[in-house]
């Protein structure tokens, strides 16, 4: 297809002070064959007006109200009413380069079906970006710009939600926005990860991500870090977890405790261990603490990693290492 269509779809609520620039920035891209799908999540203040001054203006701009409440009932409303070729998402607070649908479309097409197109992302914001939203930016844009994204897809959401595009039969093949699983982007991410469609490395800027205090990833309880625990649990069980290979927990902090509580619910046999001697041969939930070090005793072992600390992660990666053990099939960072 020479000139196919690509389909934008945008949840908003309450974003009235930034929509315009938003919009803005996709009636500005240099491809211009694209339907914006965007929906009214119950705002308050007038940015449904604003929105529907812009849809009289432009004919694909298209503006509905959700049916439902929140972002997936969004997007499976958006999604309904789409025709594109190609799917995209955005947020109604960022800003797209004015190449980004272009870039990820020539990607999309070279590479064909079963991939992923997505971009480099950069961190905007009044107030100023916070050296962990900074580190986060770093971290993300390395592996996209190598197309590992999946490699670390245990510790953080690896797709910026709002940053990707992808063949609309790929999207419906994983069962698009229907699973109601929040955070939505990241149990997207992993489902893309579970079929097997491969990220298309980039080294372009595709997406201006703005922070601010009242941002839902922020402030919203869907969002919060037990959410993303719930997620990483849920798909390594599903895609990971063999049952005839001894399970282990590293780690026994605040993650670690919990993991151990939401295993233990759910009849789930594993090892506990760290490198606290303090903690070493107590027991916690009624499972014995032993040393790291009886991992080499523990043939054919998953090892859940819950350490957060940086340099002990370096640390931790070295001793598997000495064991010759794969990241991703032998071990997987949960932080």
């Amino acid at each position: 297809m020479q000139n196919p269509l690509i389909s934008i779809l945008i949840p908003f609520k309450n974003t009235q002070v930034f929509l315009s620039e938003c919009l803005d920035s996709i009636i500005n891209q240099t491809y211009s064959n694209w339907e914006l799908l965007i929906i009214d999540d119950n705002s308050t203040d007038s940015s449904y007006k604003l929105v529907e001054n812009y849809a009289k203006k432009d004919k694909r701009i298209t503006l509905y109200k959700n049916e439902g409440s929140g972002i997936i009932d969004a997007l499976k409303l958006a999604f309904s009413k789409s025709k594109g070729d190609y799917i995209t998402r955005m947020d109604s607070d960022d800003i797209m380069p004015n190449i980004k649908l272009e870039t990820l479309l020539n990607n999309l097409q070279l590479h064909g079906k079963n991939h992923i197109a997505t971009g480099l992302v950069s961190y905007f914001s009044a107030e100023g970006i916070s050296d962990g939203y900074r580190k986060y930016e770093q971290w993300l844009n390395s592996l996209t710009t190598n197309g590992i994204n999946y490699s670390e897809i245990y510790k953080e959401c690896v797709i910026p939600s709002p940053c990707w595009m992808i063949n609309r039969e790929d999207l419906l093949t994983i069962d698009a926005f229907n699973p109601t699983r929040y955070p939505e982007d990241y149990d997207l991410t992993f489902r893309f990860y579970e079929a097997n469609y491969k990220v298309i490395p980039s080294d372009k800027i595709l997406h201006l991500w703005r922070d601010y205090g009242t941002r839902a990833s922020r402030t919203d309880a869907n969002y919060a870090e037990n959410s993303f625990l719930d997620i990483k649990l849920h798909y390594f069980l599903k895609i990971e977890y063999n049952n005839s290979r001894p399970l282990v927990i590293w780690g026994a902090g605040k993650k670690g405790k919990t993991i151990a509580k939401k295993l233990i619910a759910l009849n789930i046999p594993f090892q506990w261990i760290c490198d606290n001697p303090k903690k070493i041969g107590k027991h916690i939930y009624d499972v014995e603490m032993k040393p790291f070090n009886d991992l080499e005793t523990i043939e054919h072992s998953q090892t859940i990693v819950s350490v957060a600390n940086k340099d002990e992660q370096v640390l931790i990666r070295s001793y598997f290492s000495k064991l010759n053990k794969e990241s991703m099939l032998d071990y997987f960072f949960f932080c």
